[in-house]
C-alpha cells in the first residue's frame, strides 16, 4: 500500500493502543489528507492530537461510515460493529499490516510462539548488533514499528516479536519466520484492555501459522523440530529446524536452551559467524520478569517469573528447578519450592500442572482471581494437601506467607501460570510489586 492511498479516505482507529498511537502520529507527521477518527471506549484516553473522537458507550458504532479501519490487536474482529463495517464494504486493516506494506527493508524477522518468542526476538536483535548490523526491535514486545518506520533503511534488520491478534488477519509472511512453540492461550478474555481472545484452539493454531503461511520461495521458516505442522499450514519458505543449544548463557531452565538454539539458527541465516553468536547469547542478561533472581535472603532465594501466564510456562519453570545444571549446584538435589499461584481466568487447563506441583512444589500460596479456584481444586484431585495452600487477598499477603512457609536452601518462585488482570494491571506490575515486597524483607 502506498501513503497516497490513504488521502481523502476517512479513517477509523479502533483502540487507541502503543500501535495505533505510533500510527497516528506517523499520518499526521507526513501530513496524509485523511480524516482520522479515534473510536475507543475509553473517555478519559482524549488528548492533543489533532483528531476526531468517538469515545464510551458509542465508540463501536456506525463504523460503516468509513473507508478503512486500523484496529488494535486488542480490538476482536467479531465486533458486532466491524463486522457491520465489512458487510457494508470497509476495509480493515491495522498497524502492523500497514508496516508490511510500507516496510522499507525487507529484512524481516517475525517471531512468534505461545511462548519464548519476546526472549527470542530480543536475543536475535542483541546477536545483529554485535554482527555490526543495523538492526531494530519492535512489535508486540512494546515498541510499534511506526516508531521507528522512517529510520529504517533498506539493508537494515527487524526483529519482530508477533502475536496472534497481530496475526490473525494478516496476509503476508516475513522474510524469516519463526515458531518458537504453541500451547493453548488466549482462549477466553482475561484482560479488560484486550478483550480480543480466539473462540478454538484451532483459530489460535491457525493465527499463529500466518507468520509462515504466506511466505514465497527463498524465504526461511524456523520451526521447532517438536512441532507438528502439515506442510498445506505452510508458505514456500524452506523449513528449518532448530533444536537446544549448549552455548554458555546467563538464561535459567532448559526452555532457554531452546530460545538459544532459535536465535543461533535465525543468526546463521542471516550469516552471522559462530562466534559472535557464542559472544552475544553469553552477554545477553534476559528480559525482565522471566525466570529471573530477584533477591537471596537467609538462604532463600526469590524469583520473578511474572511472566509466565499459562499453565506451561510454569511447568517449565518448576522443571528447571530439577535441570542438570541446578542440580549440579546443590550436589544433586533439587530445591524445595513455595509457589505463587493464581489469577485471571484465561481458558486454561490445569491438570498437568498440579501434578507437577504435587511432584516439586512444597507450598502454594494461591493469589485471587478467578481462575484460583479451578487451581485449588486440581492442585487437591492430584493430591496436595489443603494445609500445604494459602489463599491470600494481596502481594503482601503473598510474600509474608511465602516467608514464612521457607527455609534456607529454598526457592519462592512467582510464577502464577495465570494472566495477572484484577488484582494487578499486567504482569510487569504484579512482578514489580513481588520485587518491591521481597525488597522489604530484612
Amino acid at each position: 500500500m502506498n501513503l497516497n492511498l490513504l488521502n481523502n479516505k476517512k479513517i477509523g482507529i479502533l483502540g487507541l493502543g502503543i500501535e495505533n498511537l505510533a500510527l497516528v502520529k506517523y499520518l499526521l507527521k507526513h501530513k496524509v489528507k485523511c480524516e482520522i477518527t479515534v473510536c475507543d471506549a475509553r473517555v478519559e484516553i482524549k488528548n492533543k492530537l489533532p483528531v476526531l473522537w468517538q469515545l464510551g458507550k458509542s465508540f463501536n458504532q456506525d463504523l460503516e461510515k468509513f473507508d478503512i479501519l486500523f484496529r488494535s490487536p486488542g480490538w476482536p474482529i467479531n465486533c458486532p460493529g466491524v463486522q457491520a463495517a465489512l458487510k457494508a464494504g470497509v476495509e480493515l486493516s491495522s498497524p502492523m499490516k500497514l508496516f508490511f506494506a510500507l516496510r522499507p527493508s525487507k529484512n524481516i524477522i517475525g517471531v512468534t510462539g505461545t511462548k519464548g518468542k519476546g526472549t527470542t526476538a530480543s536475543l536475535i536483535y542483541e546477536i545483529l548488533k554485535k554482527a555490526g548490523k543495523r538492526a531494530w526491535l519492535g512489535g508486540n514486545i512494546g515498541v510499534a514499528p511506526f516508531a521507528f518506520i522512517d529510520k529504517i533503511k533498506t539493508n537494515d534488520w527487524l526483529a519482530l516479536e508477533l502475536s496472534s491478534f497481530q496475526l490473525e488477519d494478516m496476509t503476508v509472511s516475513p522474510q524469516i519466520a519463526v515458531i518458537t512453540n504453541l500451547y493453548s492461550e488466549h482462549l477466553k478474555p482475561a484482560d479488560p484492555h484486550n478483550p480480543n481472545y480466539h473462540k478454538s484452539l484451532k483459530d489460535y493454531r491457525r493465527a499463529k501459522l500466518n507468520i509462515v503461511k504466506w511466505q514465497r520461495a527463498g524465504d526461511k521458516a524456523v520451526l521447532n523440530q517438536g512441532l507438528r505442522i502439515r506442510n498445506q499450514e505452510l508458505g514456500k519458505g524452506k523449513k528449518v529446524f532448530f533444536a537446544e543449544s549448549n552455548l554458555p548463557s546467563r538464561l535459567i531452565g532448559e526452555h532457554n536452551k531452546e530460545n538459544v538454539g532459535t536465535a543461533a539458527a535465525v543468526a546463521k541465516i542471516v550469516g552471522v559467524k559462530n562466534e559472535i553468536i557464542k559472544k552475544a547469547v553469553a552477554n545477553f542478561k534476559g528480559l525482565p520478569h522471566r525466570l529471573k533472581l530477584a533477591r537471596e535472603l537467609n538462604g532463600v532465594k526469590y524469583y520473578d517469573d511474572s511472566f509466565a501466564t499459562t499453565p506451561e510456562s510454569t511447568m517449565i519453570a518448576l522443571k528447571s528447578f530439577a535441570a542438570p545444571a541446578m542440580l549440579r549446584l546443590r550436589g544433586g538435589r533439587a530445591a524445595p519450592i513455595v509457589l505463587l499461584l493464581g489469577g485471571a481466568d484465561k481458558g486454561s487447563d490445569f491438570r498437568k500442572l498440579a501434578k507437577e506441583a504435587k511432584k516439586r512444589v512444597k507450598f502454594v500460596v494461591l493469589l485471587a482471581g478467578q481462575a484460583t479456584a479451578r487451581i485449588k481444586k486440581e492442585l487437591e484431585k492430584a493430591g496436595f494437601s489443603g494445609d500445604k495452600m494459602k489463599l491470600v487477598n494481596n502481594i503482601e499477603e503473598a510474600v509474608a506467607a511465602a516467608r514464612q512457609q521457607a527455609s534456607g536452601g529454598d526457592v519462592v518462585l512467582l510464577s502464577t501460570a495465570c494472566a495477572s488482570f484484577g488484582m494487578f494491571k499486567n504482569y510487569k506490575e504484579r512482578g514489580d510489586s513481588f520485587k518491591s515486597e521481597i525488597f522489604k524483607l530484612k
